[in-house]
């Protein structure tokens, strides 16, 4: 009986080391709680970055051009409405033969498109602006306003800006083409005045970047001057800045 005692007394002891009393007991070892726990949620974070990393990257161009997009909304406006003018003037016949009503749709979303590129878009995207003034001799001229070049305009931005002013006047000029080989002579006044709204802000921005570059030279070239280049260096160093610019923008 005094044998027994001894081995009754060390069953009682390894019991409670085998069966755990909570859900992780102290007696486990730590290397399992990272393996059980850790593990799958670590996977799975790292095949959702790379799911969207993969989707970010096979995702149209439209997406990804208003994510990078400093202005995305006078982004989406400045197409919205040159998309629609030419949207409507193409698909008009398909639901009415009511040329008065396709006439002041595409007109008003064309005045529409010029105030906004002109006013909003245009200052907000690159940053140019333009308007006409009539001084108190009655003499009209224009006037350029630019963005200080300290702070540059979205790369994003400026692309899209440019694309949109250069390509739809092009568009509207095959319309011009198609209207004069399908005799719809009647629909030839509206892309006409397309190609004034279009034209001017052409011209209009054309200018105001050409204007803020030559500002731009000179900006360097007197900054050049003031921080010591004088002389024959700081002579030499304005001419070929203005020279340079003069070339490439003209007079």
């Amino acid at each position: 009986m005094s044998a027994s005692q001894p081995l009754l007394t060390t069953i009682e002891a390894d019991e409670p080391t085998e069966v755990p009393s909570g859900p992780l007991s102290a007696t486990q070892p730590k290397a399992a709680r990272p393996a059980v726990v850790l593990t799958p949620t670590t996977t799975n974070r790292n095949a959702s970055s790379q799911m969207a990393n993969t989707e970010g990257d096979a995702e149209s161009g439209i997406g990804a051009i208003f994510r990078q997009s400093s202005h995305p909304l006078a982004l989406f406006f400045l197409y919205f409405f040159r998309i629609a003018a030419v949207v409507v003037y193409i698909l008009s016949e398909w639901f009415t033969s009511n040329y008065v009503l396709t006439a002041v749709m595409v007109v008003v979303l064309l005045a529409m498109d010029f105030w906004n590129c002109r006013n909003v878009s245009g200052r907000t995207l690159v940053g140019l602006r333009f308007w006409n003034q009539v001084d108190e001799d009655g003499e009209s001229y224009w006037v350029f306003e630019s963005r200080d070049p300290s702070r540059p305009a979205n790369p994003v931005d400026s692309k899209m800006f440019w694309v949109a002013l250069y390509v739809f006047p092009a568009l509207w000029i095959a319309l011009l083409i198609v209207g004069f080989i399908k005799l719809k002579l009647r629909y030839i006044p509206i892309v006409i005045l397309a190609l004034v709204f279009h034209f001017t802000n052409v011209i209009g921005f054309t200018y105001a970047d050409r204007d803020a570059k030559q500002k731009w030279a000179n900006g360097v070239a007197g900054g050049a001057w003031n921080l010591g280049l004088g002389g024959i260096g700081g002579q030499l160093l304005t001419g070929a800045v203005k020279k340079g610019v003069g070339r490439v923008f003209g007079p």
